[in-house]
Formats: structure tokens, sequence, C-alpha cells
């Protein structure tokens, strides 16, 4: 396990604006997630240009403008297409089939294979003196051409099928004759947002400017499917239940000002998804109970991390940038980046989610800053995997589906949602690591007492397993430090994961005292199993354990035992641990 310590204190202050800065400012305060003006134009001075870590940048960075001429023959031309579709016929030797230019529209590929076999058609990249100003064909010649097309053929050579307006196909987009008929009006359709595959249904919400401002504005939001006309009586029954439990936290959460213990007490047994992430924003504290406080302290507190941000990834250090010393001249504390870097590609690497460049950048600044702000314990391998269900179960507000784990980019959504998602993940999990963070100080403490005292309870609950462990020489730490470390993510799945959080911010302690009743519910689980091997079989098996099926009930099962033993031992006077912070507790 590596731990990477820094040095540095806090990073806030408050002449940091949430504006991008400009000219030479920008070379002080820029983050290398956003390029600055200066820097491109200075390419040219330098002999070789360092990497940008997870940049977005504009196209007018990469033109040269001392070549540019928008007059004679030196117009720039619309480049043709390099793929060809399966449906025309590949070019014949020694000759170049040209192909049609690049268009804003288009319903079908059968438009574009219909537009080349056309016997007359004129070269579309061959454009005459009708071209406008930037090389394009002009209103007048867009006309002339598509008059010439309807004279030709009787049919609508677009492919429009009849029923649909000037070539449009049943999905509403405009066919190339459409286009060609120099409708401005049709031609300039705004497309819709965002562009997520239809059977997916994974799009974002129209009112998620309302929820940005105030997440209670989802809970309007929320609405019934009916069940199944084939449904069996049990399941209909679920399905009331659920409706049922969805309004009893919508009343909860809509009250002016909210009932913390009668929120924890409900989420004790799981959180619909509709209701989850306000749910955990206010069980963690993040969120006030008090909704003339909430939009406000909302507003504030994603400021703050956004400036944070900001001055985390500014350049210091302007002379190192423009020699090409690589991530020297942002001044970033390298050993911790250098650590993050390699740690988030690796996080969740089966999940399509966090496979999107968005999503592995915004991971990127949150553990960064969050260690920056955090030198007693810095950055420590596990704290990535930590931050996933917050942004996992964020993010799932602003979309019509909560399930985000595949069907949709991340990069895809307004920059303010993106903010909103990356900020409120950042002060959740600082409000978590609060009460564990003696598991990520030096020498990590917290763990090393909560391995210690999960060999004592399992030596309580199932002396038979405990012995035949102690015989084939394992120790727990072996194989429970992680299960201390990531909070048995590297066991469960992140939809588990979530499930066993609802249960861990209804509990006191939940991430600490009650895990590690969690954790010895656990490892009894497998008693069977692991009696019945030696030492190189118990090890492998523990390192990778059968959960990979397990759902929610699953979950509840282990949840429900793990209640069960804190209820018979927590306060017997045979059990001792030493919490962090609190001197010596009794289980």
């Amino acid at each position: 396990m590596r731990r990477l310590p820094t040095t540095h204190s806090s990073i806030y202050s408050d002449d940091v604006s949430e504006d991008r800065p400009a000219g030479d400012a920008a070379d002080r305060t820029a983050s290398p997630f956003w390029r600055s003006s200066s820097a491109a134009s200075q390419r040219d001075k330098r002999s070789s240009t360092p990497p940008v870590i997870g940049a977005t940048y504009s196209h007018a960075d990469i033109l040269k403008f001392d070549s540019l001429s928008l007059s004679g023959d030196s117009r720039p031309r619309t480049p043709p297409s390099t793929s060809r579709n399966k449906s025309t016929p590949p070019p014949k030797t020694g000759t170049v089939t040209p192909t049609p230019p690049r268009r804003f529209h288009s319903s079908t590929d059968d438009d574009w294979a219909h537009e080349q076999d056309l016997p007359d058609r004129e070269d579309p990249l061959a454009y005459d003196d009708d071209e406008d100003e930037f090389g394009l064909p002009s209103i007048a010649s867009m006309r002339r051409k598509g008059r010439r097309i309807q004279d030709k053929k009787g049919k609508d050579p677009g492919g429009g099928q009849p029923g649909y307006r000037n070539g449009a196909g049943p999905n509403g987009a405009l066919s190339a004759w459409a286009l060609d008929n120099g409708d401005v009006a049709e031609e300039r359709v705004i497309p819709s947002y965002p562009s997520a595959k239809k059977n997916e249904g994974k799009m974002l919400r129209p009112q998620y400017k309302d929820i940005l401002r105030d997440p209670a504005n989802s809970l309007h939001l929320i609405s019934h499917p009916s069940a199944p006309v084939n449904a069996t009586a049990k399941a209909l029954e679920a399905h009331s239940a659920r409706i049922t439990r969805i309004n009893k936290f919508k009343k909860i959460l809509q009250a002016s000002s909210i009932n913390l213990p009668e929120l924890r007490d409900s989420a004790w047994s799981g959180l619909p998804s509709e209701v989850r992430a306000m749910s955990w924003q206010l069980l963690l504290g993040y969120l006030p109970t008090s909704s003339e406080r909430r939009v406000a302290t909302l507003e504030r507190k994603r400021k703050e991390y956004l400036d944070g941000v900001q001055q985390s990834f500014a350049r210091t250090n302007t002379t190192s940038e423009r020699t090409g010393n690589g991530g020297r001249g942002r001044g970033l504390d390298e050993a911790i980046w250098h650590q993050i870097e390699i740690d988030v590609p690796r996080t969740n690497p089966h999940l399509e989610l966090y496979s999107y460049d968005a999503t592995q950048r915004s991971l990127e600044r949150i553990l960064y800053v969050w260690a920056i702000r955090h030198p007693a314990s810095g950055y420590v391998q596990g704290i990535n995997d930590l931050v996933t269900p917050f942004w996992q179960v964020f993010l799932g507000q602003y979309i019509t589906d909560p399930d985000v784990e595949s069907g949709m980019d991340p990069g895809q959504l307004p920059k303010p949602v993106l903010d909103a998602v990356e900020a409120d993940s950042f002060w959740c999990l600082t409000k978590l690591l609060e009460g564990i963070q003696d598991n990520y100080i030096h020498a990590q403490p917290g763990i090393l007492r909560q391995v210690s005292a999960l060999r004592d309870l399992t030596a309580r609950i199932d002396g038979a397993l405990a012995k035949h462990m102690e015989n084939e020489g394992i120790e727990f730490i072996q194989f429970s430090f992680r299960w201390m470390n990531c909070l048995l993510m590297r066991e469960v799945s992140v939809k588990n994961t979530i499930r066993m959080w609802d249960t861990y911010l209804a509990e006191d302690q939940g991430f600490s005292f009650f895990h590690l009743y969690v954790c010895a519910a656990f490892l009894v689980k497998w008693s069977s199993q692991l009696q019945r091997m030696d030492f190189q079989e118990i090890m492998m098996f523990l390192q990778s354990l059968p959960t990979k099926e397990w759902t929610e009930k699953d979950v509840e099962l282990l949840l429900s035992e793990a209640f069960i033993w804190k209820s018979l031992f927590a306060g017997s006077q045979a059990h001792v641990i030493k919490q962090a912070g609190s001197g010596f507790m009794n289980l």
C-alpha cells in the first residue's frame, strides 16, 4: 500500500474567481484541465510541448492564422471523408471517387448511396463561382442543384418516405434532398440534446437546472410506472410496497425542516434510488435540514470547491513550463499527482461509466484537491474507490434513468451539471473520511486496530474457524487490511456497495464501528468452505470471493447478520476496541 504525504497547507483563498483568467493571468492560475490562450500562443517558442492532463481546448488553438486566407484559390475546402458507405461500390483502380460533403443532418445512409449513384450529379467537392466566402456552396447554387435533380427524378431522390414532409425521415431528420432545396429554415434545425441512444433512455432531465438549485425539486418528478399486466400477486405486492415507501421518503424530504432521526431510521433498510442522492447529502451533514438554507449552502460549497480546483492546478512556475519541464511547471505535488494518475484508470475498469475521459478527469481533481487539503494523510490508495459511490449516485439524479453504469457519456452533459456532481462528491467524501481518517494517516493505526478487533470478534463468533486459520498460519491482516481500507468495495459490486452505504449512513459510526461487524459476518459466512482449505487455498479464496452474482438481497442478509452480532457483543466487557479519538469503546 503506497501512502503519499504532502506538506501543502490549506489551498483556499477569497480572491480566487470561478471565471477563467485571461492574458498573462492565465499563466498563473489556469488549470491543466483548461488550456489558456497564452499557452497556445507560445507554442512556436518551444521545442517541445509538455503534456496537458485532461485538457479541453478550442480548435482555434491549432489554427495558423498567419497562413489563413479567405480569398482566391487558397480558400479552405471541406476535406473529403475517408470512410465509404458499404452500399457504395469500391472505386475503380486509377480513379478517384468523390465523396459527398459533410452535412449537418441526414436521415439514413441510403441517402448518401443514392446521391453517389446519380449519373449527372456534379462533383460535390468541385465548388464553382457560386461558393460563399468560406468555400461552401451558396444558397443559390443549392437551389439550382435541387431543381436539376427534381427534373431528372420523378420521385424523392433523398430517400424520403411518403407521408413525411420535405424528405424528412420517420425520426424527423432531414434527408440530403431536403438540405439541397435551399430552405434555410429547414436546414438549420436545432438538434435535440443530449444525443443518447433512444433504446436506453438515459438522457438529461429537462428540469436539471431546478435540481441543480435545490435537490428537493427532483422529488415531484418521481413517477410510478404501473405494474405489468401479467404480474404475480407477489410482484404486485412488492410494487405497491415500493410506491408506499417512496411516498414516505418524499413526505420526509419535502418538509421545511427535515427530521433526521426519522430519515435515518427509514434509510437503514435501504433508500429508493429516486431519493438516495438527497438523503445521502442530508445524512452526511452536507445539506442543511432547513429548506431555507439549502440553496445558499449549495451555491457556497460548490463555488468553494471550484475555486479550490482552480488554485490547486494553478501554474506557479511559468518559466519551467516554457522550458518544457513537464508537469513541474503546473505547481502540482508530482508524487501525489503521479499516483492518482495511475490509480484512477484502474478504478472500476469493468464499468463503462469509469472508462470515459470526463469521469476520470473529475475523479482526479477530487482526489488531488482532497489530498492537498489533508496533509496529515495525503493521498492513500483505496480512497479512489470510496469516491465512486458518491459520484455515481449524484450523477444519477440528473439523468432520466438513475442506473448510469453504462449507456451514457458524462462528457455530453452541461458543465454546470458535472461541476455540481464533482463538488458534491468531494464534500461528501470529505465528510465520510472525517470519521475514519485514522485509517489513512501515517502507519494507518485505525486499520490496525480494526484488524485486531476483527480477529478477536471472529474468535467469539466462530471459534472453530478462528482456530483453523491460526493453525494454518493465516494472519488476519493478510486479507482484512483491504476490507478496512476499501470498505469491502473490492469484494462486492458498486451497486451493492451503494445499498450497503444506505445502512452505514443510518448507523452511528457506520463506516468504522458497524463496518467491523459487517466484516465479521462476511468472514463467518464462508466458514464451512474455509475450514476445509489449507493456507494457500484460503488466501486465494479470500482474495477472490464468489460475490459476483450477489444481489441487494444478499447484501441485506449480510447487514442483518452484522446487526445481530452487534446486538449480542456490543457492550460486552470481554471484548474491547480502541476507537479513533474516543479512547476505548466496548463492543
